[in-house]
């Protein structure tokens, strides 16, 4: 595929059902990262490793049962060593278990396009009903790229410290021998054979591939070699990139509770691989019974009616299509806020509703696929006052903790953004801006260099984050903009720590400079 404009360019048997392993840990990691953007976990947020996650087979990372571990080191074991046990604990503390979140991955591969593939597990280990295809796999490989930049550069690192242990990469080999290769994930059980998604990057050219059932990890790597130069071979030098679109969303208003349902198409049936014939392929579906979801549902509904709703006679059942995922109305007094009167009405019926007895009809698939982010946007008074309200029931079927501890320490990063449209002004970009640090000896700073675009700048300042933890904890991640690009530089940090910093940067020849109060 054509990671730019998402074009096939050479596919055999790619629509084929088989056995994904652990290539299945790319969608664990893309809702691990949609949880954080939602605002709804951290990556410093401890999780509680249960004795099902600290049983699974190898590859494991070593939990224990009982054991309390940071995300981050989760996400690092999962993503580079494909730790079995770690990507278990991801999926159980953030649906409360793994079935409910193997149900969520389902979904949410069918809101990205992914239409062969259904998930039972977190890890990939073989499992009825548990397949996927190489068509969808390289979706999913390029959806990780668009639509999680800050944390891509995970899956080219070789090692990384994941909390108890340095891990290693199962991807170390093809990174280090093919020429622009930047990911993602290999995946290997008995059943499956050799997988891999790979993705690397040319000039202005990035291919994206996958491999389904190699006979070995030397034979796997060389068809990914072909493949890859294949696509580098027959991939325009110029086009326009097509980023994918977030996920479509239906609401279904037929039903005496408002449930929102990844949007998907009906799919001819194919044949399925005898090992997974018996394997059903009805969509998984979860209830959606919180009042946090309600209320985001319903407020969505009425961002997407400039009217107030008026009542509608009995009818059948009819969809309405949202143009975009729930997210909470901009500041009043700005030309995107939603209309006082129509959202008001909607947190009403949305609280009326979900305290009643749910319905017999039909259950909806429940999926969340481009989610509220983390709190950067400010909200109106009604909005925050009623989220406040509806957290106070814990939530079974999203992807919230159902306990989780609060973070010990607090961004002191201020988000200042301008909202607006139609006839008001283009909205200015957002700008972060760092608080000068109260604890004297703490102003020191470190540079990481100038970059192209913003985006960039916060990729590299993300990779050094999560790389170099327990030395910029309490640090500020800040891009200054200027004409000569976007500088990425952490602040707040004492003399030692910076210094500290950059030398374990400069061994790994990444530039890093130390900058003084």
């Amino acid at each position: 595929m054509d990671g730019r404009t998402g074009k096939q360019i050479h596919a055999q048997n790619a629509d084929t059902r088989l056995h994904p392993a652990s290539l299945t840990k790319m969608m664990t990691l893309y809702m691990a990262f949609t949880a954080i953007e939602r605002g709804q976990v951290r990556l410093d947020t401890k999780f509680t490793v249960s004795t099902n996650a600290a049983n699974e087979v190898p590859s494991r990372l070593g939990l224990r049962a009982g054991q309390k571990i940071e995300l981050r080191y989760l996400i690092r074991a999962a993503a580079i060593k494909s730790a079995n046990d770690a990507a278990t604990a991801i999926g159980e503390n953030l649906a409360g278990s793994e079935a409910k979140f193997a149900a969520q991955m389902t979904g949410m591969a069918q809101a990205l396009g992914m239409r062969n593939t259904q998930f039972r597990n977190a890890n990939g280990l073989t499992q009825s009903g548990h397949f996927s295809t190489a068509r969808d796999m390289t979706t999913l490989g390029r959806r990780l790229f668009y639509d999680f930049p800050q944390y891509y550069s995970i899956f080219s690192r070789r090692s990384a410290d994941a909390g108890i242990a340095t891990v290693r990469s199962t991807n170390r080999n093809f990174l280090s021998n093919y020429a622009g290769a930047d990911g993602i994930k290999t995946g290997y059980t008995r059943a499956a054979g050799f997988n891999l998604t790979a993705s690397a990057q040319r000039g202005s050219k990035r291919i994206i591939a996958t491999v389904f059932g190699g006979t070995s990890t030397a034979q796997r790597n060389a068809t990914m070699a072909k493949l890859l130069d294949m696509g580098f071979g027959r991939a325009p030098t110029r086009v326009r990139e097509v980023k994918p679109e977030p996920p479509q969303y239906i609401v279904d208003r037929g039903s005496s509770r408002k449930v929102a349902t990844a949007m998907t198409k009906s799919v001819a049936p194919e044949a399925r691989p005898a090992s997974l014939a018996a394997a059903p392929a009805a969509q998984a579906s979860v209830p959606r019974e919180s009042l946090n979801s309600a209320l985001n549902d319903a407020m969505a509904l009425a961002a997407s009616q400039k009217p107030a709703p008026q009542p509608q006679p009995a009818t059948p059942k009819a969809s309405v299509r949202l143009a975009s995922s729930a997210r909470p109305p901009a500041k009043p007094g700005g030309a995107s806020s939603v209309a006082q009167g129509s959202t008001d009405e909607a947190v009403k019926t949305a609280l009326a509703e979900a305290a009643a007895p749910a319905s017999g009809g039909k259950t909806l698939l429940t999926a969340s696929a481009r989610p509220v982010p983390s709190p950067r946007r400010e909200a109106t008074p009604s909005a925050v006052a009623a989220a406040s309200t509806a957290n106070v029931v814990p939530s079974n079927n999203d992807l919230t903790l159902d306990s989780s501890p609060k973070p010990e320490r607090r961004s002191e990063t201020v988000i200042i953004s301008s909202g607006g449209n139609g006839g008001t002004p283009e909205p200015k970009p957002t700008e972060k801006i760092a608080r000068a640090s109260s604890s004297g000896g703490q102003a020191w700073g470190v540079s990481l260099g100038r970059f192209k675009t913003r985006d960039q700048a916060d990729a590299r300042l993300m990779q050094v984050a999560m790389q170099e933890s327990a030395l910029l904890e309490g640090s500020l991640r800040h891009v200054r903009e200027s004409s000569k690009g976007y500088e990425a530089t952490l602040v707040g940090l004492s003399q030692a720590d910076a210094s500290k910093t950059c030398a374990s940067l400069s061994e790994q020849q990444l530039r890093c400079d130390v900058t003084a109060p």
